[in-house]
């Protein structure tokens, strides 16, 4: 991947007929050789975005750009452009090796290029036992590895991929999520990949834009966008979270977060003044039950409403004050509800919007 802007998407809105608006001033950039992935829930524009940039989907006003040329006067089969949706357009009468092939036949390529193109990916795709089979002998996931195998047979300069991995078992779709995104880091296809799973998000992602009500929320690295959430929607959609109502307060030692039981440092760099009210954030995994009779600041007392075996650990239930938090404790702690606990926080981790 470059720091070159492969597609770059300026002010980009589309507007309904009944004048829903799906997309409201959109402004993106894809590096080259990036896996850019659209996150939202249904409903978010994510789908509409990825159609307005294959030009499937006309754009009410905006500008999209391949590099220099703005693209909008080109036709969709002129554009290079990879497209995988969850239906999956196989050609019925040829077997699992031609769909493969079906495209690098067309681009003259040697046979011998061509059988070993296609080799490689009926292994990637753990499709050999079915090579030689009709698209109607396959089941659904089947099929729709197919369809993967065959776009990115081609190598198209931009690959645009709605869901692609919603009809397929989580077990494989574990392995594929990291092998596609292995396989189009190599490849060096610059790739715009719709998903609402946030797990797929995270394992493909050189970034994410997490979407909302045709909006782009924030764009960050997977890592930044759960560890540095810029917005609340985006703080509350990825991942696991505890979320406390809290307020600034200046003192002599400096911008605390008073939370009703401690004073704790302010990490963060936007500026707040006396008295505003905050929502600080929390993940699982930075609170955790502190030692009988351990005392401190970043020590919270609690009451236990809950604890769950899952196996691995036990996730508790606790309410400090009005609000109820969760977090993991190790599977070996009897925990019952109405246990008087404290649980230690990791003040650095704390996630202030």
């Amino acid at each position: 991947m470059t720091e070159k802007t492969h597609v770059s998407i300026r002010h980009i809105n589309k507007i309904y007929s009944d004048g829903t608006h799906a997309l409201r001033d959109i402004c993106l950039d894809v590096r080259e050789g990036e896996i850019l992935v659209l996150l939202g829930s249904s409903g978010c524009g994510k789908s509409t975005l990825l159609r307005t940039i294959g030009g499937l989907e006309k754009k009410t006003s905006g500008e999209i750009y391949f590099y220099d040329q703005e693209i909008t006067s080109v036709p969709v089969e002129k554009r290079n452009v990879g497209f995988v949706f969850q239906n999956y357009a196989l050609f019925p009468t040829m077997t699992i090796r031609q769909n493969i092939a079906f495209g690098l036949k067309l681009r003259k390529m040697p046979k011998e290029q061509i059988d070993q193109k296609v080799q490689q990916l009926l292994d990637m795709m753990d499709l050999n036992p079915y090579a030689d089979k009709k698209p109607g002998q396959l089941s659904g996931g089947q099929q729709q590895r197919v369809a993967i195998a065959r776009v990115l047979a081609i190598e198209p300069k931009v690959l645009l991929m709605d869901e692609p991995l919603t009809a397929l078992d989580a077990k494989l779709k574990e392995y594929l999520r990291i092998e596609l995104g292995k396989q189009l880091r190599q490849f060096g296809i610059t790739t715009i990949y719709v998903t609402h799973d946030q797990l797929e998000a995270m394992a493909l992602a050189d970034r994410i834009a997490i979407m909302n009500g045709g909006i782009i929320e924030q764009v960050d690295t997977p890592a930044a966008i759960y560890s540095r959430p810029q917005t609340d929607f985006v703080a509350q959609f990825i991942g696991k979270i505890n979320q406390l109502p809290e307020t600034i307060r200046k003192t002599s030692a400096g911008t605390m977060v008073d939370t009703g039981f401690a004073h704790l440092p302010y990490q963060g760099t936007k500026e707040y003044k006396d008295g505003d009210p905050v929502k600080v954030y929390l993940r699982l995994e930075d609170m955790e039950l502190a030692a009988p009779g351990a005392k401190g600041e970043e020590i919270i007392p609690a009451k236990v409403t809950q604890s769950i075996f899952m196996g691995a650990c036990c996730q508790v239930g606790a309410m400090i004050g009005t609000s109820e938090v969760y977090f993991e404790a190790p599977n070996t702690v009897a925990l019952h509800a109405g246990d008087e606990i404290g649980i230690q926080i990791n003040e650095k981790k704390m996630i202030v919007v």
